[in-house]
């Protein structure tokens, strides 16, 4: 617990924003089996009688039309089809819709398993137990602080989620955004926003302290902004970081300032690490 507190103290700017889814229809039945058998079946012509045959034997057989006539002969045109009506023409089969895959989490929020009651265990059940460790962060000044680590050999999708409760590993203190995770807080704030890009988030300029010797400064105060009403009740702390030679007097040393003052307009401040927190 020590550790921790040393910890939060070293971030005191920015944890200042974060406290401890008809039936079907049959044919009629058929009739008499006789009338059904009739049906299946062709009716049959009549037997001829003896003197039917003789007749037709006497008579003269009928000219046969020439093969080359047979040949030449011009088939019937056929008739046009009526044309349909947009309702009645046939529609051209389509294929059934797949539905995209879902994109992975990567935004942490003040609900779902980052809620205040959250523990290790929930963690590991969401993420899979085989990306998560329980192992040593950094802390400040060269310490190191106990942390339930999400993707600790994936960079990109590091996460980091300190508790008050180290035994339990319960009671969420801050979850931490830093290196080079992809991960995103509440309202979209990244690793690398810049200043300019964060108050347009905010919606409107926010308080921050000077830049130290290392080019870091601490968001204060959201000043009322989006970033200040984060539904589930969590909040965001930013550190930033800019080019020392860029980080004129006006700017550096024990003073807070405004993201809008001008002298912060040749800084090119922007996030190098995000806590969200309780």
């Amino acid at each position: 617990m020590k550790s921790q507190l040393l910890h939060v103290s070293a971030l005191a700017g920015a944890m200042a924003l974060v406290p401890s889814l008809a039936p079907a229809q049959f044919p009629p039945p058929p009739g008499p089996a006789s009338n059904a058998v009739q049906d299946r079946w062709p009716t049959m012509p009549p037997a001829q009688t003896q003197q039917q045959q003789q007749q037709q034997q006497q008579q003269p057989a009928q000219t046969q039309q020439p093969p080359a006539a047979r040949q030449t002969q011009q088939p019937a045109p056929r008739q046009a089809r009526p044309k349909l009506d947009d309702d009645e023409a046939p529609k051209p089969a389509t294929k059934p819709k797949v539905a995209a895959a879902a994109a992975p989490a990567n935004t942490v929020t003040c609900g779902g398993v980052f809620v205040k009651d959250t523990n290790h265990l929930k963690l590991a059940i969401k993420y899979d137990s085989r990306n998560i460790v329980f192992s040593d962060v950094d802390g400040p000044e060269g310490t190191k602080i106990k942390a339930t680590v999400l993707y600790p050999n994936e960079a990109r999708r590091r996460l980091e989620v300190i508790w008050n409760n180290d035994a339990a590993r319960t009671d969420l203190s801050m979850i931490v955004i830093n290196g080079q995770s992809q991960w995103a807080a509440p309202k979209g704030v990244k690793l690398g926003t810049t200043l300019a890009a964060l108050e347009k988030l905010n919606g409107r300029p926010f308080k921050l302290g000077g830049f130290d010797t290392d080019g870091s400064a601490s968001v204060l105060g959201w000043e009322g902004g989006a970033l200040a009403k984060i539904p589930g009740g969590c909040r965001v702390g930013v550190r930033l970081t800019a080019d020392t030679k860029a980080a004129g007097d006006a700017v550096t040393g024990d003073k807070q300032l405004m993201s809008s003052d001008p002298n912060l307009k040749n800084v090119k401040a922007s996030i190098a690490e995000i806590l969200v927190g309780y």
